[in-house]
C-alpha cells in the first residue's frame, strides 16, 4: 500500500508552487482539486480492504525443530571442547609465567629474553586458537550459519506461501532486529510455519502407504484441528508411556521378588549341603579314630593267649 504521508507531502508542494506562480491559471487549481479527489478516493479503498500484518519467532520455531536441536546439543559439545582447549592453554602460559617471575633473579638477560619469547609464542597460539574457534569468521559461526541456514530458508518459503494463500501484506519476525512493542497472539503465524515444516520432515521420513494416507489426511485439517488432533495424540501417547511405567516398575517389583526368594533359596541349599558335609566329615573321622586305636591288655593282633 502507498505511504499516505508522502502522497500529501508532494501534493502540498505541488500544492504551494502552482498557487505561487501560476495564481490567475483556473486550470491549474481544476487539476490541483482532481489530483486531491484521486488521492481521497484511493486512501478509502485501501482503508476499506485493511492491512493484514503478521510475525513469526524464529527462536520458537527453531527450539521447536526437533533437527536443530540435536545438532545444536552437538554443536554446544564441540564449544566445551574448544574452551576446555583454551583453558589448558591458559592455565601453560601461566605456570610458564609464574616460572620465570620465580627464577628471574638467577637467569641471565639471554635466558630470560628467550623464555619471555616462548611465552609471547604460547600467548599468540592461543589467541589465535581462540580466533579460529570464537571469532567473526571462527569455527562457531560458520556452523551455526550452517545449522540455521536450512531452516530459515525453509521458513522463508513457507511464509511466502502463508502470505500470498492468506493475504498478508507483511510479515515480521519477532526474534529479529525489527522493535514491537506490542504484538497481539491472533497474528503469530509461527504455529503455522512450525506445522508446515513438521508436515514436510515427515513426508521425508515416511516409510509405509499408511503413513503417507495419515499425513494427506492431515494436511487438510487447519491449525485450530490439527491442535485438537495433536493434543488427543499427545494424551494417548502419555497414557500409553504411563501405562509402560507401571508395567516397567510391577516388573521391577517382580524381579525383585524373585531375586530375594532366589537368594534364600540359594542361602538354604547351601546351609543343608554344609551341613550333610558336616556330618560326612564327623562320621568319617569316628570310623577313623576307631581303627587307628591301640589293641587292649594281654592280648595281640590276632587275639589268640599263650599256651
Amino acid at each position: 500500500m502507498a505511504n499516505p504521508l508522502y502522497y500529501w507531502t508532494t501534493i502540498l508542494i505541488l500544492a504551494r508552487y502552482f498557487l505561487k506562480h501560476n495564481q490567475t491559471i483556473m486550470k491549474t487549481r481544476k487539476l490541483l482539486f482532481f489530483s486531491l479527489a484521486i488521492f481521497c478516493f484511493t486512501q478509502v479503498a485501501n482503508a476499506q480492504r485493511g492491512v493484514r500484518i503478521g510475525y513469526i519467532d524464529m527462536e520458537y520455531i527453531l527450539e521447536s525443530v526437533p533437527e536443530y536441536k540435536e545438532a545444536s546439543t552437538q554443536l554446544e559439545g564441540k564449544v566445551q571442547r574448544w574452551k576446555k582447549d583454551i583453558d589448558k592453554k591458559q592455565k601453560e602460559i601461566d605456570l610458564m609465567t609464574l616460572n620465570l617471575s620465580n627464577e628471574r633473579v638467577l637467569l641471565t638477560k639471554e635466558l630470560i629474553e628467550e623464555r619471555e619469547e616462548e611465552i609471547k609464542i604460547k600467548e599468540d597460539e592461543m589467541l589465535q586458537y581462540q580466533q579460529d574457534r570464537f571469532g567473526p569468521n571462527g569455527d562457531l559461526m560458520i556452523q551455526r550459519r550452517q545449522l540455521v541456514q536450512p531452516i530459515q530458508d525453509q521458513v522463508f518459503n513457507i511464509v511466502q506461501e502463508v502470505a500470498e494463500g492468506k493475504k498478508y501484506d507483511f510479515i515480521f519476525d519477532k526474534s529479529a532486529d525489527v522493535v514491537m512493542l506490542f504484538a497481539a497472539k491472533r497474528n503469530d503465524i509461527s504455529d503455522l510455519v512450525l506445522r508446515s515444516i513438521n508436515r514436510a520432515a515427515k513426508r521425508t521420513q515416511a516409510t509405509s502407504k499408511k503413513e503417507e494416507k495419515q499425513i494427506e489426511k492431515r494436511d487438510g485439517l487447519d491449525l485450530e484441528e490439527e491442535k485438537e488432533v495433536t493434543e488427543r495424540e499427545e494424551a494417548i501417547e502419555a497414557k500409553k508411556n504411563e501405562r509402560e511405567k507401571i508395567m516397567e516398575q510391577r516388573k521391577k517389583e517382580r524381579d525383585s521378588i524373585r531375586a530375594v526368594k532366589k537368594a534364600e533359596f540359594d542361602a538354604r541349599r547351601t546351609r543343608l549341603l554344609e551341613e550333610r558335609q558336616r556330618r560326612k566329615d564327623s562320621i568319617l573321622n569316628a570310623s577313623g579314630n576307631r581303627n587307628s586305636s591301640p589293641p587292649g591288655p594281654g592280648g595281640d593282633d590276632n587275639g589268640e593267649g599263650d599256651n
